[in-house]
């Protein structure tokens, strides 16, 4: 009886677990997404970021390495900065940590009541030192990196992403 009782479960809860863990789309993987930047790193000047985009062909996104708030390990980015302050070099999702809106960099004195350059939030008025820690909310968390390594040549780097499919 428990193994007719037992086979009956698994035939029939089987096919509804699918929809609990659904296959990749096809042609989705993950893997190093190569970045060109406008400027190499080492040419970057101190209290500076660049921004970069995911590729669109094909669409490709960035895998968060950390976070909080609306940002997680493992949550998908289709932006971020390259940053480069007190002589290192970190490189951030543009997703804000409040509530994924796009950061924006803004310059010191670019505007006014604006001291410090920083990434702003348009949407709820976030905004971040250069090292990603929170200047001033509703944002708790600071901006999610993203795992990167320079790439073969000094104007790109590659950063952990996943090809979304085609």
């Amino acid at each position: 009886m428990a193994a007719v009782l037992t086979a009956f479960a698994v035939t029939g809860l089987l096919p509804i677990l699918v929809y609990f863990w659904p296959a990749p789309p096809k042609g989705q993987k993950k893997g190093p997404l190569i970045i060109a930047l406008d400027t190499a790193i080492d040419q970057m000047p101190d209290n500076s970021a660049t921004k970069f985009v995911a590729p669109t062909s094909p669409n490709s996104a960035f895998v968060m390495a950390d976070g909080g708030g609306d940002n997680a390990p493992g949550d998908l980015a289709f932006g971020g900065f390259v940053v480069k302050t007190g002589g290192q070099v970190k490189v951030f999702a543009q997703n804000c940590s409040h509530l994924g809106c796009s950061i924006n960099f803004v310059a010191a004195n670019s505007q006014p009541n604006h001291p410090d350059d920083s990434f702003d939030c348009p949407c709820h008025g976030s905004r971040f030192h250069l090292d990603g820690t929170v200047l001033r909310g509703p944002a708790a968390n600071p901006l999610s990196h993203l795992t990167w390594k320079q790439g073969d040549s000094p104007t790109t780097i590659q950063i952990d992403g996943i090809v979304l499919g085609f």
